[in-house]
């Protein structure tokens, strides 16, 4: 059965990185590098790079605070693949709502050579240890590198809504910052096409604009269709 989705507002972040063994990647490590090594045969762009995982938080007056790990990208894909079971650790990350200036939002396809190929989503990526500054973990720097990498957009081409909207459903946490442009949707659109179509090997295939719920899909993750029942209800 899939969780339902919850959303609320944070008005910040307060994300420390404090290291400790993950036992779900030690204990499950056999299965784990054969999971990732049939993965990497059918995707031979995939690499096991390294990655941040949330290990406990609480909100409280309006502030989200919580504490990462670190630990490999074979070990949490793996984990992604069983279905995110209780393993003391959220996936917690920061993605870009972008909202142009007709209110629509803009999301991307991800390409053929992806893990999650096909799937219509916000610009994100899980944090990595380069978002950790002075032993905290920023998530809008988490933000601002894959807005550039996966659209070719600085965030300083948007207006940067102030706070998060945070989604969770079960061991998934999305912490949504709103991006506006003061572009229309399809100039804008135009705009992230043309950086794909400069790319060797986009991570994206495309850009999804929506408008209203004719634009749902069924390759749009729970928490996507969740912010944007959202965003049009408060529209």
């Amino acid at each position: 059965m899939t969780a339902e989705c919850s959303l609320f507002d944070v008005d910040r972040l307060e994300l420390a990185f404090d290291p400790k063994p993950w036992a779900f990647a030690q204990e499950k490590r056999a299965e784990i590098e054969a999971y990732f090594a049939e993965l990497q045969r059918q995707k031979p762009a995939i690499w096991n790079g390294r990655i941040l995982l949330l290990h406990r938080h609480a909100i409280e007056a309006g502030v989200f605070r919580g504490a990462y790990l670190e630990t490999d990208y074979a070990s949490f894909s793996a984990w992604c693949a069983w279905g995110l079971p209780a393993a003391g650790v959220s996936n917690c990350f920061g993605a870009a709502a972008i909202v142009a200036a007709d209110n629509a939002v803009l999301l991307g396809v991800m390409g053929a050579h992806t893990a999650n190929a096909g799937h219509i989503y916000f610009p994100c990526g899980t944090p990595e240890p380069s978002d950790i500054f002075d032993g905290k973990v920023d998530l809008g720097a988490s933000v601002a590198r894959e807005l550039a990498e996966e659209t070719g957009c600085g965030i300083g081409d948007f207006a940067v809504a102030p706070g998060w909207t945070a989604v969770r459903q079960g061991n998934r946490i999305v912490q949504l910052q709103t991006l506006r442009s003061a572009l229309p949707a399809e100039a804008l659109r135009a705009r992230m096409r043309e950086h794909l179509a400069s790319e060797d090997q986009p991570e994206l295939s495309d850009i999804h604009i929506v408008r209203g719920p004719d634009d749902y899909r069924p390759s749009m993750p729970d928490y996507v269709i969740a912010f944007l029942e959202h965003h049009f209800d408060r529209a």
